[in-house]
């Protein structure tokens, strides 16, 4: 279950962003920074259900009884809209003042739809964030570059019909060309659906919590 809070809202500018946070064990007993995930999910869970976000990904995990050592929050994209990246930043350093983050460890994963939020975020706002782990997502490669010192980690299905393999291949590509730390796992024999996968897989969490970055500014 999701450990004190089920459920907050952040408003700004009449703006009510609707998110999930799961605390690790022991979060109250130790008074240290702990590591941050930021999960985005995709099209389909849009809305103001925010039972929804617990679909897929590292929110379904923990609501099937999965301890993480890191806190997770998990932002609900409201109906008919895309990841708004403004709104996003502001929800981010609201979630900075309130719990006790380690500004160095803030990772950030996202399918489908919230993969194109993951990369266009973290081009963004690359000073952000210590690892990036997209999965069938898509970004502009024109902006990729500014990528280049934070660790990539990309996921795609060889079969997807919806976003197309060849959009993180390209992105890929690009940022191994300007000597990116980046790395991309295509599975062949799967569609859209390579979060499943993706996300039961205790390596990548091992990956992530491995990377450090500087303060966040």
């Amino acid at each position: 279950m999701f450990g004190k809070q089920s459920s907050l809202k952040f408003e700004k500018n009449k703006i009510t962003l609707k998110y999930l946070l799961y605390l690790p064990e022991r979060y109250e007993e130790r008074k240290s920074n702990w590591p941050l995930l930021i999960f985005l999910h995709g099209a389909g869970e849009r809305g103001n259900r925010l039972k929804k976000v617990k679909s897929h990904g590292p929110p379904k995990l923990v609501q099937a009884g999965k301890k993480f050592p890191f806190i997770l929050a998990s932002p609900q994209c409201p109906k008919g809209q895309q990841w708004d990246i403004h709104l996003l930043d502001l929800w981010l350093k609201e979630l900075i003042s309130r719990w006790r983050i380690d500004q160095s460890r803030i990772y950030l994963t996202g399918l489908s739809m919230g993969g194109y939020g993951c990369w266009t975020w973290a081009m963004k706002h690359p000073d952000r964030f210590a690892a990036i782990a997209p999965i069938c997502g898509w970004g502009d490669v024109r902006r990729v570059e500014a990528l280049k010192e934070i660790p990539v980690w990309a996921f795609h299905g060889a079969k997807d019909p919806i976003v197309p393999v060849e959009k993180s291949v390209e992105l890929v590509k690009r940022l191994k060309k300007i000597g990116g730390n980046v790395r991309l796992t295509i599975y062949p024999d799967l569609g859209h659906d390579s979060w499943s996968e993706t996300y039961d897989n205790p390596q990548l969490y091992r990956w992530l919590l491995h990377q450090r970055r500087k303060k966040y500014k």
